[in-house]
């Protein structure tokens, strides 16, 4: 499959190593694609790599994964072309966070929308879902945690867009969550404030949640 994914940081590259990893082959969009940034990520991931300008990647991306920092993220995908992303599955990895100083970041949105229905306002036409959102980049393909592998959540309006991502997770050790459509997203994105405040207190980035069933 042909994924790509538009943004060039730490969750982009992680996840784009993964998608590398489980056989498909991944064009990585930037503002700056030729830059070393993206160029240092191609040499090192291999034949599998490609790299484009986010208009570029839209277009070539059987599956799209959005992984910009919030705060450019309408810009990112106005300099691709909503049109591009039409009738395609696109992950959403995005949190909607306000950074103020060294504060502990807040949430843009909350309550009664979220960063995840508006992505998909900005795409009427795609289909969205919300997931991993609620860890860090260093452990979203094969995590690796004593008592097992933690869990996913995941939310959006279409099935089988759903099903598809859900595919993708197994495939990187993932279990996933299903809490329901879009809207979910309203409870998906604070965890990502309580999973970084527990990092910042106690100076470590590796953990993860896991919902326990009886």
């Amino acid at each position: 499959m042909k994924v790509g994914i538009l943004g060039s940081g730490d969750v982009g590259k992680s996840l784009g190593n993964g998608f590398i990893k489980y056989g498909h082959q991944v064009m990585m969009g930037s503002r700056m694609p030729e830059g070393p940034k993206v160029q240092d990520w191609i040499k090192q991931a291999g034949e599998s790599a490609l790299s484009g300008t986010f208009e570029e990647t839209a277009e070539y991306g059987e599956l799209l994964v959005l992984a910009v920092a919030w705060s450019g993220c309408k810009n990112a995908i106005e300099m691709a072309d909503p049109r591009s992303f039409r009738d395609k599955v696109v992950m959403d990895i995005t949190n909607p966070l306000v950074f103020e100083d060294e504060e502990l970041p807040k949430l843009a949105l909350g309550h009664f929308d979220s960063g995840g229905e508006q992505v998909q306002r900005w795409l009427p036409g795609a289909k969205v879902v919300k997931v991993f959102n609620t860890v860090g980049h260093a452990h979203m393909v094969d995590p690796d945690f004593p008592k097992g592998p933690p869990d996913m959540f995941i939310c959006g309006n279409d099935k089988q867009a759903k099903a598809k991502v859900n595919e993708i997770c197994n495939d990187f050790g993932w279990p996933t969550i299903d809490i329901g459509e879009m809207d979910g997203a309203r409870q998906l994105e604070p965890l990502c404030i309580l999973w970084l405040k527990y990092g910042m207190r106690m100076g470590t980035w590796d953990h993860a949640f896991k919902l326990l069933r009886k």
